[in-house]
């Protein structure tokens, strides 16, 4: 087992806490950028979609997760950034200027909405981000001169100095740019002074605004920042399925998102990656498995579902720090085979009952 000895006070802040973490990261860095070179062309467009989804989960970890404010009507800001793009991209506009405005369009949305969470908070925000997302897609379908209405709309392939990324293994490369780019920043603002204010936000707002933090500050930089990176997953999106329609960002695409956290891990940045492999994973994984279920099973409708309801029920009930928690616990136990005692966990799991984790 390693034991990390600190010697001077940025390694409490330093993104790798130890040169293993910088070993494997840089190994994942090397695969990745070796994928299009090894993976079928199949692969690497679903890998895209998870690049896409780790995007908008991050952004929504970091709201949900660090700042303790829940959202269910966060694929509205991935609509939003949609259609943003696509409009603009018809237009001729650089990638750059209109990935920028789109993500700019997405965190102004985002403030709005964040302006009922400064006095309503839990289910009542989660009702108001619920009826936002309503009205943006109502929006969406009615505005037919600028989004197509409920016919859609079609998105070109993005453009670099008049090169076209329209090839799959182009526009994974852009999609990781992307990703990386939003993971640093999300993990330089939690070691900022900002990022420590969101954490004593969720854990307590009567405590957070005794030390002089401003809740109406912070809370509204939260839904804009996390507003913005589900615009810019959005842009993209838009771009990797060619045609968007305000079907694509209802409800259900929103429920999705947070079960993608919540299964992911709330509370960690890795969480939010492992929820984006669950999510896009896990209909693949129904695929294969319904050629060995009962043609009964197999063929019913609503079956993929049901498997959601089920694992969310299973992680809410016995692992509710998801995927991650449950591999911080494997990796423990790893680590200390064969010297673990079968009853090491109780004491988290009774940690994690505490006001600390709400």
């Amino acid at each position: 087992m390693r034991f990390v000895f600190k010697t001077r006070y940025d390694q409490d802040i330093a993104l790798a806490r130890h040169g293993g973490d910088r070993f494997w990261y840089s190994l994942l860095v090397l695969a990745l950028l070796a994928a299009p070179w090894l993976l079928p062309e199949y692969w690497l467009a679903q890998l895209s979609f998870v690049f896409i989804y780790a995007i908008v989960a991050v952004g929504l970890m970091l709201l949900a997760g660090f700042t303790g404010q829940f959202s269910i009507g966060h694929a509205a800001f991935m609509g939003i950034g949609a259609y943003a793009e696509a409009y603009l991209a018809t237009r001729g506009w650089p990638l750059a200027a209109s990935l920028a405005c789109a993500m700019a369009l997405a965190a102004v949305a985002g403030v709005v909405v964040g302006l009922p969470a400064l006095r309503v908070k839990g289910m009542y925000l989660a009702i108001a981000t619920l009826s936002f997302g309503f009205i943006v897609e109502e929006a969406l379908a009615r505005w037919e001169s600028v989004t197509g209405g409920n016919a859609g709309k079609s998105v070109p392939a993005p453009q670099i100095l008049g090169y076209a990324l329209d090839s799959t293994e182009r526009f994974y490369f852009l999609c990781l740019v992307c990703v990386v780019g939003s993971t640093l920043v999300v993990l330089n603002l939690l070691r900022a002074p900002t990022g420590r204010a969101f954490v004593a936000i969720r854990d307590s707002e009567v405590s957070a605004q005794s030390m002089g933090i401003q809740l109406a500050r912070y809370k509204s930089l939260s839904f804009a920042i996390s507003a913005a990176l589900a615009g810019l997953g959005g842009a993209l999106y838009g771009h990797k399925m060619q045609f968007i329609s305000p079907e694509q960002f209802s409800l259900v695409q929103s429920i999705d998102l947070v079960l993608m956290v919540v299964i992911g891990g709330l509370g960690s940045i890795h969480g939010a990656f492992f929820g984006a492999i669950f999510l896009i994973g896990m209909p693949q994984l129904i695929s294969l498995g319904k050629d060995y279920l009962p043609a009964a099973i197999g063929q019913a409708t609503g079956l993929q579902s049901v498997v959601y309801g089920a694992v969310l029920i299973t992680f809410v009930m016995l692992e509710p720090m998801g995927l991650y928690g449950r591999w911080l616990k494997v990796r423990t136990w790893l680590e200390l085979y064969p010297f673990y005692r079968r009853g090491m966990f109780k004491r988290q799991k009774s940690f994690q009952k505490s006001e600390r984790l709400k």
